[in-house]
């Protein structure tokens, strides 16, 4: 899954040559020596949480899971590179996140996944972002790609007024901000900013995706968050100013600046909130996709996933 290059190499390389296109930025502010020993381990951390979603005016009990793990890139398919020490001109270290989401409603089940790709030493905003959610209805599929500092999006849906869309969107996905804060949360944006909302609730929603205003800010943490203490936590909060949503994600102050959980809040038309929310319940570090035989299953008693 990880193949890398020795890290004073790496460094050398990224910072040695020229951008390869228009979508390259200056270099991030990061700790490179922390980063380096925890990321480059050619190992995926993964998080499991106890999930409580609302879907149709109800709170389900789901299963979450994060998986954060950093991979080379494609500058230009943006895609996975196979051979990345053979097309290293090509070559984009990104933080990779799978976010997956599994719940029932009623009879049916609901399974979601967002994939979000962000660079690591490039200080761009994530260069592309899928989202599919399959329930017995259907299923659907978006995917952002970051061209010329705007986004291509396409979108396929079974629903009529919905249907498959091409569309260009000069914003930033919120969905980066799940990345950017694991690269270092002083690198997230606060204030007024212009944001594509979460492509996972959009697909709940329905909701046109569009640029939307939001605020953005990072403050301490007021209550505990699975076993976290308050102290040891801070709290990124996106409020929507039109768009019917805030999310507040609670991570830990200190470098690695792991994912205790989230919550998502859809205001209603009656004034009343859903507040769906994900509290961590394990932690794994390890080369996942080199465990994939049935030896390996009791693994998923230690992620307490079922």
């Amino acid at each position: 899954m990880l193949k890398h290059l020795p890290y004073f190499a790496l460094l050398i390389f990224l910072f040695g040559c020229n951008a390869a296109n228009s979508n390259s930025g200056g270099s991030r502010s990061i700790d490179y020596d922390a980063f380096g020993d925890y990321w480059y381990q050619g190992k995926a951390e993964l998080n499991s949480y106890a999930l409580e979603q609302y879907r149709y005016g109800e709170k389900r009990d789901g299963e979450a899971v994060l998986i954060f793990v950093t991979e080379d890139f494609s500058k230009e398919k943006q895609v996975k590179l196979d051979d990345p020490q053979a097309n290293e001109r090509d070559a984009q270290k990104v933080l990779k996140l799978n976010l997956t989401k599994k719940f029932v409603t009623g009879i049916y089940p609901y399974s979601m996944m967002l994939s979000v790709f962000t660079p690591v030493y490039e200080s761009i905003p994530s260069v592309k972002v899928t989202a599919s959610v399959q329930e017995w209805c259907g299923q659907t599929y978006t995917q952002l790609n970051r061209q010329n500092g705007k986004y291509n999006v396409r979108l396929f849906s079974y629903f009529e007024n919905e249907s498959d869309q091409n569309l260009t969107i000069d914003a930033i996905p919120e969905d980066n901000l799940w990345t950017l804060l694991r690269l270092n949360p002083n690198q997230v944006p606060t204030g007024e900013v212009r944001l594509i909302p979460g492509l996972l609730d959009q697909r709940l929603t329905h909701e046109q995706l569009e640029a939307e205003d939001a605020n953005i800010s990072i403050s301490e943490a007021e209550n505990t968050m699975a076993d976290f203490n308050a102290s040891g936590l801070k709290v990124l909060t996106v409020k929507y100013k039109s768009y019917p949503r805030t999310l507040r994600i609670f991570y830990t102050a200190a470098f690695p600046y792991e994912v205790a959980g989230w919550e998502e809040v859809r205001e209603l038309k009656n004034g009343q909130q859903e507040v769906s929310r994900a509290t961590r319940k394990a932690k794994m570090i390890t080369d996942y996709w080199t465990k994939n035989r049935t030896e390996f299953e009791p693994l998923r008693n230690e992620l307490q996933l079922k």
